[in-house]
């Protein structure tokens, strides 16, 4: 960590210099010296900082060496942020008085007495950074001495960059080895069934050292057909710690799909767990479990007697207590053991080798095979080691990773961190503080990919020296990078096979815990009045778990320097001025799913924000103005505040020039008309036309403002588009010059859906389509509530990128018309809710004309058509042999269409793999005969479900 941010810290020093002379900003004499004298120790420290991190480990001397450093980076990173916090104030200030008045020079030997507040203010505030610059410049002195004594090895070589893997699917195969014996036994007892079964579920556990594979071997166990066909109901519960009962039964009910009560007392889960399972054969899997005190079990097994019989509860767990204290006997508990040596090997080359995609692998084997041994049998050791080596071509540095002086430690827990650590110090500087960074997190928190990396941005972790390269590109090749070295895992992608969510082992969580221990701390709330106080002013990342409604339950006194505040599971009502007050270095504040009814105004005091999560706080109505005071605010998420009404004014907003990220969704009520301002914004979610139905209209966004906000990208969706009655505003809102990859245009609201009124709205709602073509590169479009008796609009043919489409809800539409057939990149295509349409016609849907094109849909792999309840005929043959329709279809879904009776011939020649057709009775009918000839057209596809 101390080598990242001392890396940081130099390229700040440098830019700061820049920055006061390109903006003439005066600072009092010698202070560019002692910013220099600054720079030059903080470079020469960091020459051997590698080493030191190295040593740290098991020299405590070194250890206590480098915290002393820590310490006095964080205090010249505030001072710097301030001061580059003054230089931006001063900018935006300036840029006010010169829209109001001509500019002037200002004279600045004036007297003192002749000065006005602002530039006395200024005065004292140079003079204050310059004192503050002189007392580090000589703590950092002493320090800069005392690593003399120390004899560190210089850096002498940079840390490599890793090769990009082909996919991520090598992460999913590797939990596999070594378990056949086990996974049948589990099974086994999973499934089978005896007369003389108790009436209460039985209790199996898998018990074993944390990366052991307990919680690989349930899943595999929860996935396999005959786990699945043998249950009524399957559930699956992360525990984990702390164990908190109605956190448990919540998660039990989520699962189970049931709406969640909105109560503190646990009978009340437990009742609505007792209807929902009773009678029912389930299995539920308690996943980690750390919490042996069986009385907090109780009312769950309690409970639970009402399933079946066969009903079964699987539990993972580090401690055999845990076994006995659920009632699982001798008979039924699995002991993972570590894996065999020859497994190890396998698992580990597996990885390292590509799957013997390396033609010389068989010269490393030999150091491999001696790495191995030092993995104890451990599945994510091995894991881990083999996506580190992956990356290492010689034979010199295989014998680096053998001989390396990490493999002595006796201390870390289970000696699986040794791996661990290997793999952090082959990091640059930069992934490992992002990577440390997740021990901000509870075990089994889900990540999304866009909140880390953006909690990234806000620790200043993703600065760069290449000229324009944007920090969120960097933030995602980290990511990536941490991917492909097996730190993260559980991974769910979205409709392009990205990555948007993903968890971290919980022994790799302990591991960044474990070197985190002195800067982040996680902290649960116990119940009372008593005020709670951090351990100590070292404390950088504080997550407060399961604090109760009322105010913040923690004194912060002792440590005014935290940067990072995180509620969890939180009721907390309010934001004290107290809090505000004692917080000035936070850079990131999430207060996201409280109870928050007011933002106070000296919240704009908290200059060093970066990151502010207010959602899901549906009392919250208004934001002050002082919010814009936060010059250095790059994300606000705002997403589920359904009672905000408004941001602050358009002036005010307007100061929000380092403003990337806004988050609206679900704030359907609010206001945007500020937004036009904020000219620097990349990422905005939702935009409300008008506001909320029922609203008064004065001050209401409208499209036109979103017409200088050219660099949008990523997602963006528009709702009540039907309340536009003037084209012209569309194509003033330039969405050309925004490249977006994914557009929502919706017609009435995107959340609640068709309540927007659509006759006699057919032409004006065409020229809107028409007038807001996107960006070339667009990938996915949604087309929703439109009263356009033509389905697409004149520039469907420009996007060449275009992956995926979806039409829905086109009322007075009757003919499904356009050349859809020659986007070029479309694999996926849907139709839903157009009540009016009777027949899919060739000329019609697919646009054929006399320009020769010899494939339809060239790269469609996904059709899905819903709720056409007029929907008669689907024609799809040609005269012209030779044209080829969706040659690559592999998925065809039919939901809801009571008057098809028809499939097009051109089905019989495509690769189907799924065919998937419900509630369309006359369709329904007709396929089931075997002999039909309807039935011939889909016969091939090996996965056909008729319902």
């Amino acid at each position: 960590m101390s080598e990242a941010l001392v890396s940081f810290l130099v390229q700040q020093l440098g830019s700061i210099l820049f920055q006061q002379v390109e903006q003439n900003v005066r600072l009092v004499v010698n202070v560019k010296k002692e910013v220099i004298n600054l720079t030059l120790n903080l470079e020469t420290i960091q020459d051997v900082l590698a080493d030191a991190e190295r040593r740290q480990v098991k020299e405590a001397n070194v250890r206590r060496w480098l915290n002393n450093l820590k310490e006095v980076s964080f205090e010249i990173d505030d001072v710097v942020d301030e001061w580059r916090y003054e230089i931006l104030k001063q900018q935006i200030e300036k840029q006010g008085e010169n829209a109001i008045i001509p500019k002037k020079k200002v004279c600045f030997s004036i007297p003192m007495h002749c000065l006005c507040n602002s530039q006395v203010n200024q005065i004292i505030f140079r003079r204050d950074i310059a004192v503050r610059i002189k007392e580090l410049n000589e703590k950092l002195a002493l320090i800069h001495e005392q690593r003399k004594f120390y004899n560190f090895h210089r850096n002498e070589t940079e840390i490599e960059q890793p090769a990009r893997l082909k996919s991520f699917s090598i992460v999913d195969k590797s939990g596999t080895f070594g378990r056949d014996y086990e996974m049948n036994k589990l099974v086994s007892q999973l499934v089978s069934e005896n007369s003389e079964e108790r009436k209460k579920p039985l209790v199996i556990s898998i018990v074993g050292l944390g990366g052991i594979g307990k919680t690989t071997l349930a899943q595999l166990a929860y996935n396999d057909d005959m786990v699945k066909d043998c249950f009524h109901t399957r559930i699956w519960v992360c525990v984990s710690e702390p164990f908190v009962q109605i956190a448990v039964a919540k998660a039990i009910l989520e699962s189970l799909k049931v709406v969640v009560p909105n109560s503190d007392e646990l009978e009340t889960y437990v009742q609505h767990i007792s209807n929902s399972i009773e009678g029912r054969k389930f299995l539920l899997v308690l996943d980690d479990v750390w919490d042996s005190d069986h009385r907090k079990w109780e009312p769950f097994l309690t409970t639970l007697l009402c399933g079946a019989s066969g009903s079964r509860i699987l539990v993972t767990t580090r401690i055999a207590q845990v076994a006995s204290a659920m009632g699982t006997t001798s008979g039924n508990t699995i002991r993972l053991q570590e894996l065999s040596e020859e497994t190890c090997q396998s698992l580990f080359y597996h990885i390292a080798f590509f799957d013997g995609e390396r033609k010389e692998s068989e010269k490393f084997k030999d150091i491999g095979n001696k790495i191995v041994k030092r993995c104890k049998g451990l599945p994510l050791a091995a894991k881990t080691l083999g996506s580190l080596m992956r990356y290492k071509n010689t034979i010199e540095q295989w014998v680096d990773v053998l001989n390396s002086k990490i493999w002595e430690i006796q201390e870390v827990e289970q000696q699986v961190f040794q791996p661990l650590l290997l793999s952090y110090y082959d990091l640059e500087p930069l992934s490992k503080r992002c990577l440390l960074y997740c021990a901000t997190f509870p075990k089994d928190y889900e990540i999304y990919k866009d909140k880390l990396i953006e909690l990234w941005m806000s620790q200043d972790y993703l600065e760069v020296k290449e000229g324009n390269k944007e920090r969120k590109i960097v933030g995602q090749r980290c990511f990536e990078n941490l991917v492909m070295r097996s730190f993260f895992q559980d991974f769910t992608e979205d409709w392009m096979g990205n990555i948007f969510r993903c968890k971290m082992h919980d022994i790799v969580h302990d591991f960044v815990q474990y070197l985190t221990k002195d800067e982040c701390f996680s902290m649960v709330v116990k119940g009372g009045n008593e005020r709670m106080e951090l351990p100590g002013d070292e404390i950088r990342h504080l997550s407060l778990m399961f604090a109760p409604e009322g105010p913040f339950p923690v004194s912060f006194l002792n440590c005014k320097s935290l940067r990072t505040l995180t509620c969890f599971e939180s009721k907390l009502a309010c934001i004290g001025v107290e809090l505000i007050s004692q917080l000035k270095s936070l850079r990131s504040l999430n207060l996201s799913k409280k109870s928050i009814i007011e933002v106070p105004k000296e919240i704009g005091g908290l200059i060093h924000l970066r990151y502010l999560d207010l959602s899901d706080n549906d009392k919250l109505k208004e934001l002050p103005d002082s919010l814009c005071d936060l010059y250095n605010l790059q994300t606000l998420r705002l997403v589920e505040c359904s009672q905000l009404v408004k941001l602050p004014d358009e002036e005010a907003m307007r100061k929000l020039t380092k403003l990337k990220h806004l988050y609206v969704y679900g704030c359907f009520r609010l206001k945007l008309k500020g937004i036009r301002g904020l000219t620097g914004l990349q990422e905005l979610d939702e935009f409300h036309i008008n506001g909320y139905k029922g609203a008064d209209n004065e001050g209401t966004s409208k499209l036109e403002d979103l017409k200088d906000l050219h660099q949008l990208e990523g997602s963006l969706s528009i709702s009540h588009l039907g309340s536009v009655e003037d084209a012209s505003q569309a194509v003033a809102a330039c969405l050309g010059e925004k490249r977006l990859s994914r557009l929502g245009l919706y017609f009435a609201c995107s959340v609640c859906g068709g309540s927007y009124r659509q006759e006699g709205r057919g032409h004006i709602d065409m020229e809107v389509l028409n007038g807001l073509q996107p960006h070339r590169d667009l990938e996915l479009l949604v087309i929703r509530n439109c009263g356009a008796s033509i389905l697409l609009p004149n520039w469907i043919l420009s996007l060449h990128k275009l992956k995926r489409l979806v039409l829905a809800e086109f009322g007075n539409c009757e003919l499904l018309s356009g050349p859809l057939g020659k986007l070029p990149s479309l694999e996926s295509l849907v139709f839903y809710s157009m009540d009016k349409v009777k027949k899919f016609g060739v000329e019609l849907l697919l646009g054929v004309d006399d320009d020769g094109s010899s494939s339809l849909f060239p790269k469609l792999k996904t059709l899905k058509v819903g709720y056409m309840e007029e929907w008669e005929e689907w024609e799809g043959d040609f005269q012209n042999n030779n044209i080829i329709i969706m040659p690559c279809l592999s998925s065809l879904e039919i939901l809801y269409c009571p008057k098809l009776g028809t499939l097009p011939d051109f089905l019989r020649n495509t690769p189907l793999q799924t065919v998937d057709i419900s509630s369309s009775p006359i369709l329904t009918d007709i396929v089931r005969d075997k002999t039909s000839e309807q039935w011939a057209k889909i016969s091939h596809a090996p996965h056909i479900k008729i319902r």
